[in-house]
């Protein structure tokens, strides 16, 4: 985009990086031991696994500069905020554990809830680039 918003390359590479890395993660975290393993492999296939799919393909028309890619990244960080951000406070209550999964899903949440309020800006709609 030639006349792209503020931070806009820098946040599509920071999402198709993060995307990519979290495709092995989100397979150790499901896999990874008792507490919680049916809700975490569940949540990681039918929630996790597509919205991390779903933001390399936002990512990747962001890439290319088309306005499709806009609307991806909402919906894809929308899904990964509505999975993080119950699953934290759900492991956090029942698991108690403070300084691992749940704090880190917390923060997740947080960076996604940012990430939203971002590609939200009125400033992408107004570039016109199909």
């Amino acid at each position: 985009m030639s006349s792209s918003a503020r931070g806009y390359w820098i946040m599509t590479w920071i999402g198709l990086l993060s995307n990519v890395a979290a495709l092995p993660l989100i397979a150790i975290v499901a896999f990874a031991g008792p507490p919680m393993q049916a809700a975490n492999i569940s949540l990681a296939i039918s929630l996790a696994w597509p919205a991390a799919i779903v933001g390399i393909v936002a990512c990747a028309g962001l890439l290319a500069e088309r306005t499709w890619g806009v609307i991806l990244s909402i919906i894809a960080i929308s899904m990964a905020l509505a999975a993080s951000l119950p699953y934290g406070i759900v492991r956090l209550i029942l698991v108690k554990d403070i300084q691992s999964i749940s704090s880190l899903s917390l923060l997740l949440a947080t960076l996604n809830l940012l990430g939203l309020i971002y590609w939200c800006r009125p400033i992408h709609r107004k570039i016109r680039r199909l």
